[in-house]
């Protein structure tokens, strides 16, 4: 099962002990929709939802 990081919503690997981009180590295993951020830069949806780096990210944590 996938986790998500509660503060930064970004996919955590299962051996991981915190989260890659903001050291947390508060995960959620129920999640909603799921978005993959390729370029942040270029792209309209990273600004609408305010991300800034590249990765695969949970919409809506529960």
């Amino acid at each position: 099962m996938k986790r998500v990081c509660r503060q930064c919503k970004v996919f955590v690997d299962e051996g991981k002990g915190s989260c890659q981009m903001c050291k947390n180590s508060d995960f959620a295993t129920a999640w909603q929709g799921r978005i993959n951020i390729i370029d942040p830069v270029k792209s309209f949806i990273s600004k609408k939802v305010e991300l800034t780096r590249e990765g695969d990210y949970a919409l809506k944590i529960r």
